[in-house]
């Protein structure tokens, strides 16, 4: 694999057994690579152990005064320079490769998982931990992998020098060979502790990362309640345990770089010491004593691989540790079948026993937001935790179950009425078929969830509402439904064409120069967009007023009449246009039916609508001849008009 070949068609599947399992099997998958990088690495090694001979030579020949074996001499340094020279720049360019392909694969391997695990994926693992591990720690895993065939040239190079030296000069080489090991494995008792210390120092600089990422996230509301100098309190001192265990880290390596520095100092020493005696007795030749010498030095050059392989193992150890977290996380516990596929149905999920029949908007009242969130990303596909659904199975069954007729219908045919023993979590049927074991794509081109925080990305509007869709609802029409035209009109004056065209009027990160509103119906009209099988949306008209409300949850209902919408929301202005309205409570379905039948015949439901206690839901009735949604919405209206206000 070349850098002009990137990205891979198929990174391929990871060993995430373990950080060191996962390392194993990246330096596999780069295996030609590797080869290649090893092969110009003997080759630069070798030439450079082959200097002090040719300047052994050289300096017997001028003892000699032999004008041929000089001439010789010259010729093979000439030739050994060319190949340190070719051998270093290809080594270098093997390496590099091998680096930022490494780093690349990785790279699209996280990216995978994420887009498969959605916004599920920051529920798992922390967003500073993601944010690490896709930008540092991909790098630090690139480095070992990079080092590794490297460190197996240099070793190499190792020992073909002792051996050679051992043929060329036994008196001495013996010497160097006996040394050579001692000075490659006597860090070896300190890297244990090195390791531990670098670990220590990576946790830290994690945490810290994920303290200063979330700080970044909530900056508003921090500023809001007077927080900024608490938790920059909290950061200074992150900050500086990160610093202690740096320090603490950088000690270590210290020592292990000053005893790589003075052990080979004492062999040279020893081996000159000693050479000089063989001279002065005439047991061998100062060219020989030269020879020995340079190779003893240039030896020193390889061994320093030893300590960047260490380095680099005992730093991306804990990053492949983190990276295996992220990419052992499953979309579902089903395999995907390959020709799996559906072409409609009404939309069941057999945990709670909610049904959104085909081609209706239906509306679901929780009551409480975060369950709300979970169930809306369990309808995508994004399935929870067993031992989560578990107990939300559990709780659900103490408030006992109210399921509707064809509620219980739909899941006697598919068979997947929820079990007393925990196993496996049921998956979301749409049509009878479980959205676990849809591929990926066919899952998401079915079923849309637009959660109550969309992002918008950095862009033009027409390249924000540019989005795989079946094409039969426009961009204009999705605005126009959304209820966005003031957003238009501001677009439109911040353009700086002179036609002031909105659809190429560009977007800042996240749409910070929108009001929450606004990025919230820009959302809805993309997802409008799209146009899919089941649409889910989760509070979608929570930012906006009664009015714009109104007016967006008439829109939606038009432009999706005759598909299947799903709806979480409490507020009777969108639920009064809902075709079927579901109450969940205690993470089980407990009533549906219209939006007035439940303000009629169901205390709770009346209690999260109108926000007020069963009790006193319970013991209001409608006067004769008027019904308890009659004088609501005007109500509700003044009320959420006054709050937003």
């Amino acid at each position: 694999m070349q850098i002009r070949d990137l990205p891979y068609s198929d990174p391929g599947d990871p060993d995430v057994r373990s950080g060191p399992r996962f390392l194993f099997w990246l330096g596999r998958s780069q295996l030609r690579g590797q080869l290649k990088s090893l092969c110009w690495g003997l080759l630069h090694h070798c030439a450079i152990a082959g200097l002090p001979l040719a300047v052994g030579l050289s300096v017997q020949a001028v003892i000699d005064r032999s004008g041929g074996d000089l001439v010789r001499a010259g010729v093979l340094l000439v030739v050994l320079g060319v190949l340190i020279s070719v051998g270093d720049t290809m080594l270098h360019r093997t390496a590099v490769t091998n680096w930022i392909t490494a780093a690349a694969r990785v790279q699209q391997l996280l990216a995978r998982r994420t887009a498969e695990l959605g916004s599920a994926l920051t529920r798992r693992v922390a967003a500073g931990e993601v944010v690490a591990v896709s930008t540092g720690d991909v790098e630090k895993i690139g480095w070992f992998v990079e080092a590794l065939s490297r460190f197996l040239a240099a070793a190499t190079a190792l020992v073909l020098i002792c051996v050679g030296l051992v043929l060329y000069l036994p008196s001495l080489g013996v010497l160097v060979a006996i040394a050579t090991p001692v000075l490659a494995l006597a860090v070896l008792p300190l890297l244990p502790r090195a390791t531990r210390r670098a670990d220590q120092q990576r946790e830290k600089a994690g945490r810290a990362t994920e303290l200063a990422s979330d700080t970044v996230a909530g900056l508003r509301v921090l500023r809001g309640i007077g927080g900024e100098e608490l938790f920059l309190g909290r950061y200074r001192r992150a900050s500086q345990e990160v610093r202690e265990a740096a320090v603490r880290s950088a000690r270590m390596w210290a020592l292990i770089s000053g005893i790589q520095v003075f052990l080979p100092g004492v062999l040279l020493i020893s081996l000159v010491w000693y050479g000089a005696v063989l001279a002065r007795d005439g047991r061998i030749d100062v060219g020989q004593l030269v020879t020995v010498y340079s190779a003893a030095t240039l030896m020193l050059f390889p061994l320093r691989n030893v300590e960047e392989i260490a380095m680099a193992y005992s730093f991306s150890r804990p990053s492949a540790r983190r990276a295996v977290r992220v990419l052992s996380l499953r979309r579902g516990t089903r395999t995907p079948t390959a020709d799996a596929g559906v072409s409609g149905g009404d939309l069941y999920d057999p945990v709670t026993g909610l049904m959104a029949p085909q081609g209706l908007f239906t509306a679901v009242v929780c009551g409480d937001p975060d369950a709300a969130g979970r169930l809306a990303e369990r309808l995508g596909g994004h399935a929870e935790d067993a031992e989560k659904t578990e107990g939300v199975r559990k709780t659900g069954r103490t408030e006992g179950v109210r399921k509707t007729e064809g509620a219980e219908k739909a899941g006697q045919a598919a068979g997947h009425e929820a079990d007393e023993e925990p196993g496996p979590v049921p998956s979301v049927l749409l049509g009878g078929v479980p959205l676990d074991e849809l591929p990926l794509d066919a899952a998401r081109a079915a079923v849309l969830v637009q959660d109550k925080d969309p992002v918008l990305l950095s862009g033009t509007l027409r390249e924000l509402l540019d989005v795989p869709s079946s094409g039969a609802v426009t961009a204009r029409d999705a605005l126009a439904a959304a209820r966005c035209g003031d957003v238009l009109d501001a677009l439109a004056q911040a353009s700086a064409d002179a036609d002031g065209d909105p659809m190429d009027t560009r977007i800042t990160e996240r749409g910070r120069s929108l009001s929450g509103g606004q990025r919230q119906r820009l959302a809805l009209a993309r997802s409008l967009v799209t146009d899919p099988q089941v649409l889910v949306l989760d509070e979608p008209t929570s930012a906006v007023d009664a009015h714009t409300e109104a007016g967006v949850a008439a829109g939606v209902e038009r432009l999706r009449r005759g598909r299947t919408t799903v709806a979480f929301a409490s507020s009777p202005l969108l639920l009064d246009l809902a075709d079927r309205v579901v109450l969940v409570r205690g993470g089980t379905v407990v009533a549906a039916g219209t939006h007035r039948e439940l303000l009629r015949s169901e205390p709770r439901y009346r209690a999260v609508v109108t926000r007020g206690t069963e009790d006193e839901a319970a013991g209001t009735a409608a006067p004769e001849g008027r019904t308890a949604v009659d004088g609501l919405r005007p109500a509700r209206a003044a009320e959420e008009i006054e709050e937003r206000a």
